[in-house]
């Protein structure tokens, strides 16, 4: 069984964009803090994305190696994205492109199914895609690098649960800028 992972850069008041889903507060994250996402993407045998996430990273990760000045690592983090299956999940666009395929129909299930399957480890990613695995108890690791900064409102990383989650911490490590990483296992 496959395990899957949520993982986002999110405020001190947990939210992973402020209105209007701003995420400038984040600013470039600092050269260890993106080798240590990069670490984690190539460690990752499949990527679940939510539409908005997907729109994101696809105008970018194609061809942000080909970009002047980009650093070793984004260099690496664009032909890792290239190369990662990827599996969108939205019921407003009627294609994707970059090695993932889309699903229109129930996300829940598609999740469950492809946790069941033999393979690597998953990340998910995007706020509403991620909210509704977590209520589904399927989420098994939480990535929270908390900036120190407040926005007071937008895309919270969490959602509101049916019941609790028991957790596990995993690793803590400080980043420059004050970035707190702080790994989470669900508790079985």
């Amino acid at each position: 069984m496959r395990r899957l992972i949520y993982g986002m850069n999110l405020t001190l008041d947990g939210y992973v964009a402020a209105a209007g889903d701003d995420i400038g507060w984040s600013g470039p994250p600092s050269p260890e803090l993106f080798q240590w996402w990069l670490e984690l993407e190539q460690a990752c045998a499949l990527s679940l994305y939510g539409r908005k996430l997907w729109d994101t990273m696809s105008s970018f990760w194609p061809t942000g190696d080909q970009r002047a000045g980009a650093t070793p690592a984004e260099i690496e983090f664009a032909r890792n994205w290239r190369v990662t299956p990827k599996v969108v999940f939205s019921s407003t666009i009627d294609e994707v492109g970059w090695n993932a395929r889309l699903v229109t129909g129930d996300a829940i299930a598609e999740i469950a199914r492809l946790k069941a399957e033999d393979g690597g480890p998953m990340n998910i990613g995007g706020a509403t895609l991620a909210g509704a695995a977590m209520r589904a108890g399927l989420i098994d690791e939480y990535v929270i690098a908390t900036h120190p900064v407040l926005v007071g409102g937008g895309t919270p990383f969490f959602t509101a649960l049916d019941s609790w989650v028991n957790l596990n911490l995993v690793e803590t490590r400080t980043f420059p800028g004050g970035v707190l990483l702080a790994r989470y296992e669900r508790r079985r």
